[in-house]
């Protein structure tokens, strides 16, 4: 279904600076393109090629790295739009956004803003302010709670950054004793974030559902809600499945829902688009929580059920169009999956590395099919990479947005589900089966996710399937019988070296899939394939570099195998990554994908490190080692020593043993890569 508005001032817009990057920013160049508008797009230096920088008409630069000294530089975003000749600015999410400061220097700069007044950003900009404007609108709240009269009687407690929000700043609190501390870290983490270290507490919900509204108000008195959206599936207060409408909600809590967000909007006086959230409790009664007064990550779901474009009504009411008195009605149902490069089953610790290869199978929605329902699903992908990018460790670690809309809730999950499991994603690790797993699992699939589902399900979701050893050794026969094929027109010498020579015995290859090492055995045959002796019940149909087919138990499965040998090996055979990529087993929770590292024959000197070493988990930037930590101190297991910062998170680098640290090289500000030495800790001896 299309929108349309009615122009009532003409201040057309010729071309668009998004102050953003990644997939948002690519995300709005297609709608500039499709209204017939340029695009400008802003970049740092480490984004200097990336996609949103390829999306656009023309590219600016930001010298440096460090979001403080580019993106989240205002006055060199303005003075880009106009080098550029751009005369709008859009300001994605994130970064610059939600900064009425901002917003008013851009106006200042007589260029036109696509985003809210400046008023409303800032009157909603703290939280503490805008809970005190919703309780005098009649919005319902949450009753808030002065941490230093805080008593058992009021735990559990959440905290929260009042200038700043995506799990920023935010810490549970469960025992009075840790409410001081986790005060202290959350002001100290908020004003790192932010620059305001103010902080306050509220009840925290068990159980809870994060439910929100989208509005969307023009210049002329007309306030949509654009109905409900849920987003109670999270991770360390960040959202990762997104659904549109909310399920399970009557039709009494969803008039509810709406009439208080727009009474929100209207007591700010709102002006395009912008997301009303709300808690629900394990009642179902609602609380606001906050409003963020820009377009949301999850906006796609709200797009696909009441079929508008967002990013082009939010261009058209900065123009000065008016919306018609009624929002279109909804249709069907959504689901979005946020793919971040990110370790779930390693605390969530963030990823980075080149994506050797990067495809999330979209699809359009095929013609009904005559005398059915419609039962047809459109997958939507909003990408912010390509294959051959480097994921970095300076920005938010999401990759995509993998978006599907169905008739029904069901179909959009199993459409979404599907989409998701034959993704292929080689170089860096992903939640992708997580995802799949979380969409697939009954909690879930019955419509009534809460925002501790992880907290009772992560485990579960990433252990490893009953199964996962049977695929594994699978995917680690399929990479050793690639390696060992014949390139098509081979000459004759290259195949006698293949296995269609006499050999004596077994050939051998080893893999390493995840912390478990596949030895692979396969027998040379004369005029056929090879034969697999560890693997009686496997049949090998064909065997090409890239592509392997195997009868296993009687079913026969294609395996798609890519490789990139380890530059610095002199043997690319015997070193490097290896992706083996099959269709998903039916009724498996099994990983249809793998990453293999090929074990090498020998061990490179340079590659041992001293027993105990203690290697940086990801690369990011030191931002602070334990207080009077030196070497010679006596340490315990699992005791933080130092903290790296990447990806927009701290994560706590701890002790892997009670012993003695008797090295330490990281240092605060150090820039370190995956797998470079922080420190040494040698293990106490065992008592006799």
């Amino acid at each position: 279904m299309t929108t349309t508005t009615t122009t009532t001032t003409a201040l057309p817009i010729t071309s668009v600076l998004v102050a953003n990057r990644g997939e948002i920013a690519v995300r709005v160049f297609r709608t500039a393109r499709a209204m017939g508008l340029a695009s400008v797009a802003v970049h740092s230096d480490p984004d200097a090629d990336a996609l949103h920088v390829r999306e656009a008409d023309t590219a600016v630069r930001l010298p440096g790295a460090a979001p403080a000294d580019t993106y989240l530089r205002g006055d060199l975003v303005i003075a880009a739009a106009l080098a550029a000749g751009a005369d709008a600015v859009h300001p994605g999410y994130g970064f610059l956004s939600e900064n009425a400061a901002f917003a008013r220097d851009v106006l200042a700069a007589g260029l036109a803003w696509i985003g809210p007044p400046p008023d409303a950003i800032e009157a909603m900009a703290s939280k503490t302010r805008a809970k005190e404007l919703m309780r005098a609108a009649g919005v319902p709240l949450l009753d808030p709670v002065d941490p230093a009269a805080a008593t058992a009687a009021d735990l559990p407690l959440l905290l929260k950054a009042a200038a700043g929000g995506g799990g920023r700043g935010m810490r549970v609190v469960r025992d009075l004793d840790a409410l001081g501390p986790a005060l202290d870290a959350a002001a100290a983490e908020a004003r790192s974030a932010f620059g305001d270290g103010e902080v306050f507490a509220e009840p925290y919900v068990e159980r809870g559902r994060h439910v929100e509204v989208q509005v969307l108000a023009d210049g002329h008195g007309t306030v949509w809600a654009l109905g409900t959206r849920d987003c109670s599936l999270q991770r360390r207060h960040q959202k990762v499945v997104e659904e549109a409408p909310a399920p399970g909600l009557s039709d009494g809590l969803r008039r509810t829902l709406h009439e208080a967000a727009v009474a929100a909007a209207r007591a700010v006086g709102y002006r395009g688009a912008g997301t009303v959230e709300f808690l629900l409790d394990a009642d179902g009664r609602p609380c606001f929580l906050e409003m963020n007064t820009r377009l949301q990550v999850e906006h796609p779901v709200t797009e696909a059920v009441h079929g508008v474009d967002l990013v082009a009504l939010q261009i058209r009411i900065a123009e000065g169009a008016a919306l018609p008195p009624e929002p279109p009605e909804p249709a069907g149902h959504a689901v979005e999956a946020r793919l971040y490069a990110e370790d779930p089953a390693q605390d969530w610790r963030p990823q980075a590395g080149t994506l050797a290869a990067f495809d999330v199978p979209a699809a359009a929605a095929p013609a009904p099919v005559p005398g059915t329902a419609g039962s047809s699903a459109a997958v939507r992908v909003d990408a912010g990479y390509a294959a051959g990018d480097r994921v970095g460790v300076h920005y938010d670690p999401m990759l995509a947005k993998v978006v599907a809309h169905a008739p029904t809730r069901s179909e959009a999950v199993r459409a979404l589900a599907r989409a998701l499991a034959g993704a292929r994603i080689h170089g860096v690790t992903t939640n992708r089966d997580l995802l799949v797993r979380t969409l697939r699992h009954p909690e879930f699939t019955a419509g009534a996710p809460d925002t501790g589902f992880y907290d009772r399900h992560l485990a579960a979701l990433t252990a490893p399937a009953p199964d996962a050893g049977r695929a594994a050794a699978l995917a680690a026969a399929a990479a050793a019988l690639a390696a060992a094929a014949p390139a098509p027109g081979a000459p004759l010498a290259a195949r006698l070296g293949g296995w269609r020579g006499v050999r004596s015995g077994p050939q051998v290859r080893r893999y390493r899939i995840g912390g478990t090492e596949h030895e692979v055995r396969y027998l040379p045959v004369r005029g056929g394939p090879p034969h697999l002796p560890d693997l009686p019940d496997v049949r090998v149909l064909a065997a090409a570099p890239d592509r392997v087919v195997l009868e296993a138990g009687g079913v026969r499965r294609v395996f798609h195998v890519a490789h990139r040998p380890d530059r610095g090996a002199d043997r690319t055979d015997d070193a490097g990554e290896v992706w083996v990529d099959t269709a998903p087993a039916p009724g498996s929770d099994a990983p249809a994908s793998h990453t293999l590292t090929a074990v090498p024959r020998f061990t490179e000197p340079q590659d041992a490190t001293p027993p105990g070493s203690l290697l940086a988990p990801m690369p990011g930037t030191v931002v602070r080692v334990a207080e009077g930590l030196a070497p010679g101190d006596t340490v315990t297991a699992g005791q933080p020593l130092l903290w790296l910062e990447a990806m927009k998170m701290e994560h706590r680098v701890t002790s892997p043993a009670s012993g003695t640290l008797t090295a330490l090289h990281a240092l605060p500000g150090h820039q370190v890569e995956v797998g470079t030495l922080l420190a040494v800790v040698q293990e106490e001896e065992p008592r006799p």
